[in-house]
Parts: C-alpha cells; structure tokens; sequence
C-alpha cells in the first residue's frame, strides 16, 4: 500500500490533468507527419520522450511554484502545499530526472525532436515560471510557445523538418491557451491577487478581461479552419465537422459570458476548452489516417 501510495503521490506531482492533452498532441502531429500511421518504433519511442518531458516539466514547476501554490486556494491541495514528499527537493530530482529521461530518448529520434523539447522545456520553467509569471499580464503569451512544443516534437519525429503545415498546428495550441488560462484566472481572480500574479484579469478590469476572453476564442475558432481551406486534400469533411462543432462548444459559452459575464459562465468556458482542441487533434489524426 505505502508503494502504491508513493507512485501516486509522484503521479499526481506531474499533473496528469495539464500534461495528457499536451502528450495527445505529440501523438497528432505524429500522425500529421506521416500521414497515416507512423513507424511503431519511432512512435513509442518519440512518444516516450513527450510524455516524460511534459510530465517531468509540470513536476518541476511544481517545485519552483510550491511557495505561490500554497497561497492559492485553486492549488493548496497539490502535492507539495500538503507536504506530502519531504523534503521537497525530492519533487526537483524527480521532475528533473523526467527531463533528462526526455532529451535523451529525444536525441534517439532526432536533433529536431530534440530542439522542440528542449526549447519547450525552456520556455515553460525558465521563460514563463521563473520570469515572466509574476512580472507581466503577457506571461500567458510569452510562455504559450511550450504549449505548442510538444506537437512539434511529435511531427518532426515523423518528418524531417518542420512545415508550414506544422506551424498551423502548433499554432492552434498556442492560440487555445489564452482563453483556456485567462478563463481559468476570472474564476479564480482573488486567488491570484493574493499570490500576486498579474493575470489579466487581475490586473484590468472585468469587462476588459472578458473581452479579451472572448476575442481570443474567436481567433482560435476561426484559425481552426485554416487547416481546411490549406490543406483540403488532407483535411476534409471530418476535419471541418470537427472544427464546426468544436467551435461551436467554445463560442457559445464565450458569447454567453460577454452577454452575462459570471463566474459559473467563466467556468463552463475554461471546461469546454480542453474538449474542443481534443476534437480538433483527434480529427487530425482520423484525418491523416482515413
């Protein structure tokens, strides 16, 4: 029991919920690359590299952000806030071991791979934890390239350098966290003010906040169907249904906060956001096989 119990806790350290969705969009734009299904070696071994390095990185955020978490209602139930691993640079060898697993195997699959977890790595622990997360209302954006590295990983791991075809994936994550995040800060305002995080809608007002809530979610709706109009050799009937119904599961509940902006509107917009760029990937990957 007390092993089963520890493989949990370190399970839960890495944050399952943030880095699955993150993990799945390696394996689309694997799937992207080949078009159809990629070599099983590469794909398991690629595979293995993005899982580790979103889950190792997650894990070691949670140890930079122990402090900021154990002020924060939303995050005081983590792992670390209630002590259960200690002492807690326990938390860091383990995240950091998780990375270091990642770029290794990345280096097996190719100096691509490689770069893209790496540099993601980066950008999300040094770029936007250790920097910009408590100093600007933009460190959304400037942290959102490591959203969109994993994708990349998955598709250069299939092909030999990226494509423009990539960069419209890799684009869709990175247009999709805005919304999903800022919708996530109106509901939890208070709870970054007291930790002194400046997310927008901390630092501006909430009619402000909630337009660009909904503007950005527009954007992102709207550049889904990029892929379609591009790519329609590729990217065809099940593909546009999939962006027709996946927008329209975010652009509902963003509408509805504009018209009558609340918490529990915030809510179902921050819940319905995951569903939809699942959608979207899965229709990559139905699309690039069928």
């Amino acid at each position: 029991m007390k092993v089963a119990a520890t493989v949990k806790t370190y399970f839960l350290l890495t944050k399952p919920n943030v880095w699955w969705l993150l993990a799945f969009s390696g394996a689309a734009g694997m799937f992207a690359a080949a078009n159809g299904p990629p070599d099983p070696v590469f794909f398991v071994l690629a595979m293995t590299s993005i899982i580790t390095g979103v889950a190792g990185t997650e894990a070691t955020s949670n140890y930079l952000e122990r402090s900021v978490d154990a002020m924060m209602k939303r995050t005081s139930k983590r792992v670390l806030p209630r002590g259960l691993i200690n002492p807690p640079w326990k938390a860091l060898i383990f995240g950091l071991g998780l990375m270091m697993i990642s770029l290794v195997l990345a280096s097996f699959v190719n100096l691509w791979t490689l770069f893209f977890m790496a540099s993601g790595m980066f950008n999300y622990l040094v770029v936007y934890v250790m920097w910009a997360k408590k100093r600007t209302p933009l460190n959304i954006i400037l942290g959102s390239y490591a959203g969109g590295a994993p994708l990349m990983a998955g598709y250069t791991a299939a092909h030999p350098w990226p494509t423009a075809e990539s960069l419209i994936l890799a684009a869709l994550i990175v247009l999709w966290i805005p919304p999903h995040i800022w919708s996530l800060a109106l509901i939890y305002k208070e709870d970054y003010s007291r930790a002194k995080i400046p997310m927008l809608p901390v630092v501006t007002s909430e009619a402000t906040a909630i337009r660009c809530i909904s503007s950005t979610t527009i954007i992102s709706v709207l550049f889904t169907f990029l892929l379609y109009i591009l790519y329609p050799e590729k990217y065809g009937i099940i593909y546009l249904t999939a962006a027709v119904v996946s927008g329209f599961t975010i652009a509902v509940p963003s509408a509805a906060l504009i018209l009558k902006p609340s918490k529990k509107t915030a809510y179902v917009l921050f819940k319905t956001t995951s569903p939809q760029l699942l959608i979207i990937l899965t229709a990559v990957i139905l699309d690039s096989v069928l």
